[in-house]
């Protein structure tokens, strides 16, 4: 077995879930490249003292998925110069306000609320995949506030795009398992509020990555499909392919 060239886990003092996605198997037996998009709970908590660390990885965009009141109350990532800084607003509902009765299938309720972001939050899709198609932009860093359900569709759709096999896509979402332990560790001194009743919202179980996938594919045919549908044209899928895949 051949060792990866790369950590997939990138440590950071107060990021937990900050990693490449590179080095699975796509298309045409080719590689996703590595060091080229990463995923990561929200940038504003990175400190002083991972500034270097970051600043290594040679980032040259970031995709700020959160809603503006998560931006005006937590922050940003940190300003440096060549870090473009983009906040892509991936609407949604709520989840605050969605049901979550005795009973309920939870992998189900998951993939329901991915599902309702390929809906609510085409645009933003639409936009955060173009960027990610752009090789101008790479490194590219994806974030919303876990690192786990808004950036995980995001990651789920590029990578599916790439040709990755849905057992590999859920493999990768469910990495964040691990370090939910830690960021809800903090959360709970920091910011318990956010935790206390919302406990559900804070696993990533492979089974519901794969629900929403093949879901994704009854309604709309392919990942393919419902990326041109909302907007994301051939030739910018055709570059996505082009610089994220070894070869």
């Amino acid at each position: 077995m051949t060792a990866e060239p790369f950590t997939r886990n990138l440590d950071f003092s107060t990021n937990y879930n900050f990693r490449d996605v590179g080095g699975y198997a796509g298309l045409g037996g080719r590689t996703v490249r590595w060091r080229r998009l990463f995923r990561a709970d929200s940038l504003h908590r990175l400190g002083e003292a991972d500034t270097a660390a970051f600043t290594a990885l040679g980032v040259r965009t970031v995709i700020d998925l959160r809603r503006p009141f998560e931006v005006a109350r937590h922050g940003r990532v940190p300003h440096s110069d060549g870090l473009d800084y983009r906040n892509i607003v991936l609407e949604h509902v709520d989840w605050e306000q969605v049901a979550y009765p005795e009973g309920t299938v939870h992998e189900r309720w998951l993939a329901d609320r991915y599902l309702n972001f390929i809906e609510d939050g085409q645009k933003a899709l639409a936009e955060s995949l173009r960027i990610l198609a752009d090789p101008d932009a790479a490194p590219v860093v994806v974030h919303c506030m876990a690192g786990k359900d808004r950036t995980g569709t995001v990651c789920a759709l590029a990578l599916a795009l790439l040709g990755v096999s849905d057992a590999d896509i859920a493999a990768d979402y469910a990495l964040t398992e691990p370090a939910m332990a830690s960021l809800t560790a903090h959360l709970l001194r920091t910011n318990p509020e956010v935790v206390q009743g919302n406990e559900h919202m804070f696993d990533s179980p492979a089974a519901a990555m794969l629900l929403f996938l093949a879901d994704l594919r009854e309604r709309h045919g392919s990942v393919e499909a419902y990326a041109r549908e909302i907007g994301v044209t051939g030739p910018e899928i055709a570059t996505l392919r082009a610089h994220l895949l070894e070869g």
